[in-house]
């Protein structure tokens, strides 16, 4: 069974406007990140996007784009249209790979797919890493999973879970504690297409309303998410234009090696 590969790109951003298409060593960003995921085992990758010169773009590096409605509440709602739209069946598997990760690593598109494939009971996939510093671990915007046994998600939250009472019973926040192997979420999805169709007709939980995390919807509703530690560490994405230069400079002393 094979899996499909759909890349969501917007044009609006409050941070960086026209993101998908800025120039990155003589491509769009978005290039970048549609030859990354056609370096993946993908039988198909899809650029999703609602604005035409995102697909005008596109186009001209020869990917296939779906035009989608510039009305989707969240990324996985845009997802789901992709695969109504392109008529996708209920048991195939979607990997969403977003379109501000021109150095996402091919292998961990194929491990996502690969263990939703493994795990029938589960209807996302998704993968970790390692937290290895306290800055990171008390940080909002990291976005920390916790895991059963078998590597199904319990939670994810934007606070420090688990909390280390006794780390932290003095107020010391100073230093990162001893005895729990936290794990930062890596944002990228396998999805059962029969999922997107359940999730879309879902009302948003308050705990995703209160955390702005939309995977949590689908752990209200009773979907089993499961959680792999990442073959790869993906570098970083691009939020910024801070963010563009960094990745730059990176594929510049790679192509110097």
């Amino acid at each position: 069974m094979g899996f499909s590969v759909v890349i969501p790109a917007r044009f609006a951003s409050s941070r960086f406007p026209g993101k998908p298409l800025a120039d990155l060593l003589g491509k769009p960003m978005l290039q970048h990140v549609y030859e990354r995921a056609c370096e993946s085992e993908a039988l198909r990758v899809i650029i999703a996007t609602d604005d035409q010169r995102i697909a005008d773009a596109a186009k001209t590096f020869g990917a296939e784009v779906c035009m989608t409605s510039s009305d989707h509440p969240s990324g996985t709602d845009r997802l789901q249209e992709v695969v109504q739209s392109l008529g996708f069946y209920a048991d195939d598997i979607v990997v969403n790979v977003q379109g501000d990760e021109p150095l996402i690593p091919p292998r961990i598109i194929n491990q996502v797919a690969h263990n939703l494939m493994a795990m029938p009971e589960a209807g996302i996939a998704t993968l970790s890493e390692p937290i290895d510093s306290i800055e990171a671990l008390m940080n909002p915007n990291v976005v920390k999973v916790i895991s059963d046994r078998q590597g199904m998600a319990l939670y994810f939250s934007r606070a420090t879970l688990p909390w280390p009472r006794n780390a932290f019973q003095s107020g010391d926040h100073s230093v990162m504690p001893a005895g729990f192997a936290w794990q930062r979420h890596i944002g990228l999805y396998a999805y059962r297409v029969r999922l997107l169709n359940d999730f879309v007709t879902w009302p948003p939980a308050a705990l995703e309303e209160v955390e702005c995390l939309e995977q949590l919807r689908a752990l209200w509703n009773g979907v089993r998410i499961h959680v792999a530690p990442a073959d790869e560490a993906p570098p970083t994405g691009v939020d910024t234009p801070e963010d563009l230069d960094r990745v730059r400079e990176w594929l510049v002393q790679q192509a110097a090696h």
